[in-house]
């Protein structure tokens, strides 16, 4: 089982290592990061270079395709030959999936058309604007294509992505052994939840 993570500098970096954390333990899986070039891909907080030994052009296909989001997002939309190659690896996939603002590369790639999508909740105008419904769910599949909200819902998708790909019992072995039993000590995780000086805050962080 081929899985496959695109990194561009300024990637967020859970939401590709918390998914990469989950799906690393399936049975048989090998979970590859590509980029733009073999070397090291800065992440959009300045201290996890991650090294990566392959140019997404050198992949032909996998079983599952994963994009991060984070400020890469919008290098990866706006090239063309990047969304060519996205359309490519969705045509042989079995999953294609993203985490946070990854869901306007797949919207950027005509994936999302017509389709309720998640993503982070300050990018859902511009998930609308390439023909996706925002929903704040923090998990949304059609068939074989998923999307999870803003950064550590990937973790939510990986761990259901985990369970598809194999079986139940699996994605709950590996939830255990990685503790995933989230006890936030606040209850302002969504836009719903937090109050008005709150929201101000988190958008100063970006």
């Amino acid at each position: 089982m081929d899985i496959v993570i695109p990194l561009f500098d300024d990637f967020e970096p859970l939401d590709a290592i918390g998914p990469y954390e989950i799906l690393a333990y399936l049975p048989g899986a090998t979970v590859r990061f590509v980029g733009s070039a073999p070397g090291l891909v800065q992440d959009t907080l300045g201290s996890l270079p991650v090294h990566v030994a392959t140019g997404y052009a050198e992949v032909e296909r996998c079983d599952v395709l994963l994009i991060p989001g984070g400020g890469s997002a919008r290098t990866m939309a706006e090239s063309p030959d990047f969304l060519d190659w996205v359309r490519r690896m969705h045509a042989g996939t079995r999953f294609t999936t993203s985490v946070c603002t990854g869901s306007l590369v797949l919207g950027a790639a005509g994936l999302l058309d017509g389709l309720t999508a998640t993503t982070h909740w300050d990018a859902a105008a511009q998930l609308e604007s390439y023909g996706a419904e925002y929903t704040p769910d923090r998990v949304v599949r059609h068939d074989r294509v998923i999307t999870s909200a803003g950064v550590s819902s990937g973790i939510d998708m990986a761990v259901q992505l985990a369970a598809l790909l194999t079986d139940e019992v699996t994605a709950q072995a590996i939830q255990l052994y990685t503790e995933y039993d989230p006890q936030p000590p606040f209850d302002t995780g969504s836009v719903a939840k937090a109050p008005a000086e709150v929201l101000k805050r988190a958008r100063s962080l970006r």
